[in-house]
């Protein structure tokens, strides 16, 4: 590890505070041109006693904005100390999660993974469009039937169509086949370039996608492509869960990931990463924004820096090995389940290296469903009703479901 380093509870607070001293004070300081400050003091005093032990709520109220991208060249210095916290999480991630090389890497902390997946389908848009001349109607989306809705937002919102490929019934897998079929079709009414979402981890089956089907389809086709991994759920989960794996950014064909710690890593909900290989953020460069130090290469612009701060205090409190063990733990507790289930003979589909157990409506009533709080793949139609094993699903709640579906009454299918 180059980054991720276990810190104590103190080492923390003093890394944080000294940060955030490091910024702008609006209290102590004459800062008139900003249009911001800390938060409303008369709802959120700044001299409670509780904050002198809360590095994370201290953040909050004092308010920094990270508008821009710190880990380009130029940012905000009014907010450098707290920012230099924010860039650390960025190579952590890239480097110590993903097996990226130091310093080659940009990011930010967005509002979630749609953000990110947006950001990342707004860069490589306009990289083909500013590099290639591309024409909107050249450029598509491909991705899976199973992919994130936010493929969807990004095809409406940058005027580019979404291709999607259809996973098998049973086990959620891509065919080769498909997708060579579906890009071969779409080259054939003039698509030229692809803009290529690999899942890390589906938001309701945890499949993880084969990158080499889509590498080997889309060479065999001969068109230009870059490929988005879309690590929402499975970033903080699936590198741990199966180290073998290739889907990195050792993987040359990788050039951006999409992470959300406000899932796994259990932050504040506005904690998206978005991280891409250097050379590829001017793409998205707003040169309208010059009254911001560095302008602004973001989605979002201003941003609360409490967010990023707190994932990098999460990840170092737990430190890599505990993040190991924690990972370890919840797939040992998936794999009960998955036990208790074939008991029972309920059908589910689980991927290999996942949290995520996904049963066929057919053995869930809706009873059990709003008790447990089963998430369906379509609350019209559901085909599938999904389990999600983190921190606080314990065996012990494990246990009262299997309990009901051993007292209900069980289909017979």
């Amino acid at each position: 590890m180059k980054y991720w380093f276990k810190k104590t509870q103190e080492e923390l607070k003093t890394i944080v505070f000294n940060a955030l001293n490091n910024n702008a004070n609006y209290t102590t300081q004459n800062i008139l041109g900003i249009p911001a400050s800390h938060l409303n003091e008369d709802v959120f005093p700044l001299d409670a006693a509780f904050l002198k032990e809360a590095p994370f709520m201290t953040s909050l109220v004092k308010n920094p904005n990270h508008i821009g991208c710190h880990t380009l060249n130029k940012s905000e210095g009014y907010f450098s100390g707290t920012q230099e916290i924010e860039k650390e999480l960025i190579a952590l991630c890239a480097v110590d999660i993903l097996k990226g090389k130091p310093l080659e890497h940009d990011g930010y902390v967005a509002s979630g993974g749609t953000e990110a997946n947006i950001q990342a389908i707004w860069t490589y848009r306009n990289y083909f469009m500013q590099e290639h001349q591309a024409t909107l109607d050249e450029i598509c989306i491909v991705c899976s039937e199973d992919s994130h809705y936010s493929m969807d937002k990004s095809s409406n919102l940058l005027c580019i169509s979404n291709i999607k490929i259809p996973n098998a019934v049973e086990d959620r897998s891509l065919s080769k086949a498909d997708i060579l079929a579906q890009v071969t079709a779409a080259k054939s009414s003039g698509k030229k370039y692809f803009i290529v979402i690999v899942n890390m981890m589906t938001t309701m089956f945890g499949t993880v996608d084969d990158i080499d089907l889509y590498v080997e389809s889309l060479k065999a086709v001969n068109v230009d492509f870059k490929i988005h991994v879309d690590g929402a759920f499975g970033g903080f989960y699936y590198p741990f869960s199966n180290e073998e794996n290739t889907l990195n950014f050792s993987n040359k064909y990788v050039t951006s990931f999409t992470l959300d710690a406000h899932k796994m890593a259990q932050a504040p909900y506005g904690t998206g990463v978005f991280l891409i290989k250097k050379g590829f953020m001017k793409y998205v460069n707003t040169e309208e924004a010059s009254y911001v130090v560095g302008q602004d290469s973001t989605l979002i612009g201003s941003r609360s820096g409490a967010n990023a701060i707190a994932v990098w205090m999460i990840l170092m409190k737990m430190g890599p090995f505990g993040w190991f063990e924690r990972i370890h733990i919840l797939k040992q507790r998936t794999h009960w389940l998955c036990k208790q289930l074939d008991d029972l003979a309920i059908a589910y589909y689980h991927f290999p290296t996942s949290n995520i157990v996904t049963i066929k409506s057919a053995f869930i009533n809706a009873e059990i469903a709003k008790k447990f709080g089963l998430v369906p793949d379509n609350h019209l139609n559901p085909k599938w009703f999904k389990i999600v094993v983190m921190s606080h699903v314990t065996i012990e709640k494990l246990m009262l479901l299997i309990q009901a579906f051993k007292h209900g009454v069980i289909p017979k299918v």
